[in-house]
């Protein structure tokens, strides 16, 4: 049985490296999300790590991608937009730390019930 090299169509370098930038950037959500789930120490900091790791890698494809041609980004944001959008990050992160103040407050201050469990709801 003599069997024959199948002929296959290879994709331009541009058309590959946008698919591997796109993989690269579903990686780096991939990763932020085990990171922030992650329970032991020692493997958040494993998915940190392959997460720094992998948005090197992603900028490096990038600048290549753009020197090259390849890549359009986008139209610069203007910066008081930027500053805008900053602020409210800002404000949310605010609201959010005085909130699990208050929640850590309250937690401190309720005595267990009779499970030896607090009777202040779980959030996940």
């Amino acid at each position: 049985m003599n069997i024959q090299p199948s002929t296959q169509t290879s994709l331009p370098e541009g058309d590959m490296a946008y698919t591997i930038l796109s993989d690269l950037k579903r990686v780096t959500r991939e990763y932020t999300t085990a990171a922030t789930e992650s329970v032991c120490p020692e493997i958040r900091q494993m998915f940190t790590e392959l997460l720094n790791n992998t948005l090197t890698m992603q900028g490096e494809l990038y600048d290549a991608m753009q020197q090259n041609n390849m890549y359009n980004a986008s139209s610069p944001a203007l910066k008081q937009e930027l500053d805008k959008q900053l602020k409210q990050y800002q404000q949310t992160q605010q609201k959010t730390n005085q909130f699990v103040q208050q929640a850590q407050t309250a937690q401190a201050h309720i005595p267990p019930n009779s499970a030896g469990q607090s009777t202040i709801p779980a959030y996940q």
